[in-house]
């Protein structure tokens, strides 16, 4: 135990390099030909470190890695190279080590959670058993990734997810998260002329708005929030449609079928209008039942190891631990950077973390699979 973790604590400055490499290619989810530069730096710090590339798994415009090792994968890891950061983010907020802590746009969400994952591998005498997938559109809900997950799963004893956890705590639960688009076609008329011959779509999009609120139940975890709205098409012109797109997050699947249910039952009040009710993002929750075995062992390698105490959190985000779970697979998330403000100005990583989560991933695996 203790010649694994002073093995990788050895290799704090080389974790510091590569994740200065990472976060210096800068990768937003929008813009997949940065995240394919990505691709390329880590496939070649993988062939430095475990002495192998990836197969690079392309879907549409996007390109995905994975590795395997042996024939009967029986662990995931798992993992995502894109950002919220647009490019040029760095040119104003440069990857910087300052005082013990890296800071940097994504340097915490979730790059600094791929180095740990390989550093984690290249301290393994043995990685047959051992599947990695590395994604490059996560933030947006792995619209191209997920079916490469799914396909990952099959056979799969137990997923580890290299996100980043805030103050060291290990995600154990994490909120599903849908979007419905509430779309509103109502009839045209001029505002001016005979605005009585027209359906207004925007108010009875606003009629509807507080019933879709009434959905619902904070004592549940389950948050219901209008976002994005949209109407008319002139200022002079009663409009003829309108729509809301709405975030709903709910920490179970019962929460979740019945606010869908809910939303599909809403019905027009306003004579002429009529509403459609779609679903454009279904993320499952993770409940903790998925994780609690897996946290538990977690617990106790970390005691063995000589780190400290590791907590446990529930948390509002998704991740593809959340389909994993789904699927029925074990998933313990949260495995990765040690440090705080995912998305936000500033998100920083504590440096004498990462040999130390590099190693409990490590032994997390070796146990897994002896």
């Amino acid at each position: 135990m203790a010649a694994l973790l002073d093995q990788l604590r050895s290799r704090t400055s080389e974790m510091v390099a590569a994740l200065g490499r990472l976060v210096e290619t800068e990768s937003p989810t929008s813009d997949p030909a940065a995240c394919l530069a990505c691709v390329e730096v880590v496939d070649a710090l993988a062939a430095e470190l475990l002495g192998v590339r990836a197969e690079r798994l392309v879907s549409g415009e996007r390109t995905h890695l994975r590795w395997q090792f042996g024939s009967s994968p029986r662990v995931l890891l798992v993992g995502h190279l894109d950002t919220v950061w647009p490019l040029g983010t760095l040119a104003r907020w440069p990857f910087a080590v300052r005082d013990g802590i890296a800071s940097g746009p994504g340097v915490f969400d979730m790059k600094a959670g791929v180095v740990q994952l390989l550093y984690a591998l290249a301290a393994l005498d043995y990685r047959d058993g051992v599947a990695v997938l590395l994604s490059t559109d996560e933030e947006i809900g792995s619209p191209t990734a997920r079916p490469l997950l799914e396909r990952e799963a099959a056979g799969i004893e137990a997923a580890l997810v290299l996100e980043p956890s805030a103050h060291g705590a290990l995600k154990t639960e994490r909120k599903g998260n849908a979007v419905y688009l509430v779309e509103v076609t109502g009839r045209a008329a001029h505002a001016g002329l005979d605005p009585e011959k027209g359906a207004n779509a925007a108010l009875e999009l606003a009629l509807q708005l507080p019933a879709v609120a009434a959905l619902a139940r904070p004592e549940r975890g389950t948050s219901i929030t209008p976002t994005l709205l949209a109407a008319g098409t002139s200022v002079n012109t009663v409009p003829a449609t309108a729509s809301a797109h709405v975030d709903v997050r709910a920490s179970s699947a019962a929460e979740s079928e019945r606010v869908a249910s809910g939303l599909a039952a809403l019905s027009a009040s306003l004579a002429g209008t009529t509403i459609a009710v779609s679903r454009t993002l279904d993320v499952p929750p993770l409940e903790r039942r998925a994780s609690a075995a897996l946290y538990s062992r977690a617990v106790a390698l970390a005691d063995e190891l000589g780190l400290p105490p590791i907590a446990e959190a529930s948390v509002g985000g998704a991740s593809d631990g959340n389909l994993l779970a789904s699927l029925g697979v074990p998933v313990l998330d949260g495995l990765g950077a040690v440090g705080d403000l995912a998305h936000a100005e500033g998100e920083y990583v504590l440096v004498d973390a990462l040999p130390e989560r590099a190693a409990l991933v490590a032994r997390l695996v070796q146990d897994l699979l002896a």
